[in-house]
């Protein structure tokens, strides 16, 4: 594995990492749970970056995790009220990113291990990864049907508790998968998650 699609996907953690610090650290300064705008803005562009980092793996957990909390960042950036700010042009082009991504793994399907994915023949430790993904998908349908609800963006306690749950199957993956990228984030994330379920519950 060329070492500049690690970094690459250690960037796009990065970008991950951030929007995770921010949203803890203007939590902490509040002294309750916030959803800002930059949150959503920072989870789009890291869902960009990581799925090109999936594709570039060939990691068919990675692809199909991003393709799903990508148009959920979209909703909250709407429901933010900040889609408004951005030109046409953006607009189209990241309502057709996901396409575009589409396209080019289908022509790419050999590489891409879709029978594992698709039959429990696999390795346990792929459907781990598989349900940790999920989860952490799950979190965000989650969490836009309870912002739906109320109107606005919220991120509440129980986003909190499956992000946690999520995190530690697709760390326990990413020893299976040696990918550092995947470890470091996921095990790293632990701490905030955690933190976030504390200051929600007070």
């Amino acid at each position: 594995m060329a070492h500049w699609i690690f970094g690459f996907g250690f960037f796009a953690q990065a970008v991950f990492g951030t929007r995770i610090v921010l949203q803890w650290w203007m939590t902490e300064k509040k002294g309750q749970v916030v959803s800002p705008s930059l949150f959503w803005r920072l989870s789009l562009l890291g869902s960009i970056l990581f799925l090109a980092y999936g594709i570039l793996r060939y990691d068919v957990v990675i692809v199909l995790g991003q393709m799903v909390a990508y148009f959920i960042y979209l909703r909250n950036l709407q429901l933010k009220k900040d889609w408004g700010s951005y030109s046409f042009s953006i607009k189209l082009l990241l309502l057709a990113l996901p396409a575009i991504a589409i396209l080019w793994i289908l022509e790419r399907s050999s590489r891409f291990n879709f029978k594992e994915f698709l039959t429990f023949q696999g390795n346990v430790i792929v459907w781990i990864g598989i349900i940790g993904q999920l989860l952490l998908n799950f979190r965000f349908l989650y969490q836009l049907h309870y912002s739906e609800k109320r109107g606005e963006s919220l991120l509440p306690l129980g986003f909190w508790w499956i992000s946690l749950a999520g995190a530690i199957l697709v760390t326990i993956y990413s020893v299976y998968r040696r990918d550092p990228v995947l470890f470091l984030a996921q095990s790293l994330a632990l701490i905030p998650y955690l933190r976030n379920i504390v200051i929600s519950k007070k």
